[in-house]
C-alpha cells in the first residue's frame, strides 16, 4: 500500500511533533510513508470564512498532489473532514468535470488517523507504553463530522500503562472553532473556561485529542492557570514507547 501523511498547514506550522509521530507509529506496524513536498492547504479556513473561489485552488492542488497515492493520512479530524465533504461542494459549484472526478475518487482514500489504524489496518494495540492518566476531548470535527466514535478510546485503552480517565461534558465543544475564537472571543472564552474545568475535574495528568488546533486552544487556558496539565496529540501518545517517550 503507498501511503502519504498529509501533514495540514497547522500542524506543520506549530506541531510538527506530530506528524513525526504518524510516521513512527505507522513504520512501526510495517508501513512507508511518504511525504510530498507539494502539499499545502486543504482550503478549509478559505471555506469557513467565505472565501470559496480561493479556496478551489487548493482543492485542485490536494487532488493532484495525492492523486497517486492508495491512501492519504491525515492527523487532524477537523482538515479530514474538510477534504471528504467540502472538496466535492466546491469542485461541484465551482470546478471542471475533471476535478470533480478526481475529488470523488480521492475523497474514499483520504483517512483521519485513527481511521486508519482501526478500519483499515484493524489494529488498536500499536505498541505503545505511556505510563500516565490521560483524558480524550472528542473535538468536534471528530465526533460530529467524522463521527469517530470510540476509535480513538480503543486505541489509548490499548496502550500499556496508560490509564484512561473520563471527561466531564466530553461532547461539549471547547469554543475554539477556527476563526470563531477571534471573532466572539467572549463565548468562546466562556466555553474554554468550562471545559478547562472539566480537564481538571478528570483528574487526567495529560488532555489528548485527534485535533491540534483544539488541544492548542485548551492547553493555553490551562497553562494560564498553572493547572500543571500537559496537552499531546493522540498520534504522539500512540508513538511513545517505554518511559512515555518515543
Amino acid at each position: 500500500m503507498r501511503i502519504a501523511l498529509f501533514i495540514t498547514c497547522f500542524n506543520d506550522t506549530l506541531f510538527p511533533d506530530t506528524g513525526r509521530a504518524v510516521v513512527t507509529v505507522l513504520e512501526r506496524l510495517g508501513h512507508r510513508v511518504e511525504f510530498p513536498q507539494e502539499q499545502t492547504c486543504c482550503g478549509q479556513m478559505h471555506f469557513n470564512t467565505g472565501y470559496r473561489p480561493e479556496a478551489l485552488p487548493l482543492v485542485e492542488r490536494f487532488a493532484r498532489t495525492f492523486a497517486d497515492y492508495d491512501a492519504v493520512i491525515t492527523p487532524s479530524a477537523s482538515c479530514a473532514g474538510m477534504i471528504r465533504e467540502n472538496h466535492s461542494v466546491l469542485a461541484e459549484r465551482l470546478g471542471s468535470s475533471r476535478l470533480r472526478t478526481e475529488v470523488s475518487e480521492l475523497a474514499p482514500r483520504v483517512h483521519e488517523f485513527t481511521e486508519f489504524l482501526t478500519d483499515v489496518l484493524g489494529v488498536t494495540d500499536v505498541g505503545a507504553r505511556f505510563p500516565h492518566t490521560v483524558a480524550y476531548h472528542p473535538t468536534c470535527h471528530s465526533l460530529r463530522g467524522l463521527r469517530l466514535g470510540d476509535r480513538p478510546e480503543r486505541l489509548l485503552r490499548a496502550v500499556d500503562g496508560l490509564d484512561l480517565v473520563g471527561l466531564p461534558a466530553a461532547d461539549s465543544c471547547c469554543g475554539f472553532g477556527g476563526t470563531f475564537a477571534v471573532k466572539n472571543a467572549e463565548t468562546s472564552g466562556a466555553m474554554l473556561a468550562d471545559k478547562a474545568q472539566a480537564v481538571l475535574d478528570s483528574g487526567a495528568e495529560v488532555l489528548c485529542a485527534a485535533d491540534n488546533s483544539c488541544l492548542l486552544h485548551i492547553g493555553g487556558g490551562l497553562s494560564r492557570q498553572g493547572s500543571g496539565v500537559r496537552t499531546l496529540h493522540l498520534a504522539e501518545i500512540l508513538a511513545a514507547t517505554e518511559g512515555g517517550n518515543r
